[in-house]
């Protein structure tokens, strides 16, 4: 047991640590510190400009994206993805991935809307705002975290390099959507979304290291490795 706990405070809970770390920095940075220099001086720009150019066929579009990362969304899919996943492979260690990848992010996101006060941009708001902080961008770090957890799940099973890159390819494109739809919509500034993706994919390469490494030992157990198609000798 003492084994387990300090492979995970060493593997989950440092890093995971030092993440929210690295993000309430990052927001002082961008709202005290930085607000004069660029490129943090154009970001009220380029909202001016999105808001702009909406039309009603990109607001359907927007708002497509900026479902599929709502909360009630993201939790859906996480949870059928996760049984999916267990019942497919028959065991625990791809679910338990990709679960902790999306809650550890939200509760960098969460302390660090905690610490951090920034407005919403200055151009209508398509949505309600939430009673969170502008930073980072909640969608965005939970659309990253989900769709490149998955994405790194399919891509170690896929059996060729045309079937990797497809499916990255396919599951990239969720969170950058997610991403610009939230800065359509004018309820993040660029540098919102840009946090949110190290917040997102760094949870996502800490729980993919803690969980799925074929080295790591939890107390005396080994876990297995995920499993990789094997090449049959050609006689």
């Amino acid at each position: 047991m003492s084994d387990t706990l300090v492979q995970i405070l060493r593997r989950v809970l440092l890093p995971v640590s030092l993440l929210l770390g690295v993000m309430v920095l990052l927001g002082v940075l961008v709202t005290r510190v930085l607000t004069r220099t660029w490129p943090f001086t154009v970001e009220d720009a380029v909202n001016r400009e999105l808001a702009a150019d909406r039309t009603s066929g990109w607001n359907d579009v927007s708002l497509v994206f900026s479902t599929l990362a709502s909360t009630q969304m993201i939790v859906v899919v996480t949870v059928l993805v996760a049984l999916a996943l267990r019942l497919w492979l028959k065991r625990w260690r791809e679910p338990l991935f990709l679960c902790a990848a999306v809650t550890a992010q939200a509760l960098v996101f969460l302390l660090t809307t905690m610490a951090i006060d920034r407005r919403r941009p200055a151009v209508e708001h398509m949505d309600v705002s939430p009673p969170t902080s502008s930073f980072p961008s909640g969608h965005t770090s939970a659309a990253v975290a989900l769709y490149v957890g998955i994405a790194v799940l399919l891509a170690l099973r896929a059996s060729s390099t045309g079937a990797k890159v497809a499916w990255w390819t396919l599951l990239l494109m969720v969170p950058l959507g997610v991403a610009l739809t939230r800065m359509y919509r004018g309820m993040h500034h660029p540098s919102d979304v840009v946090a949110s993706f190290i917040n997102g994919g760094t949870c996502v390469a800490v729980m993919a290291r803690a969980v799925l490494d074929r080295g790591l030992r939890w107390g005396r157990t080994k876990l297995p490795a995920v499993d990789r198609p094997v090449a049959t000798a050609r006689s």
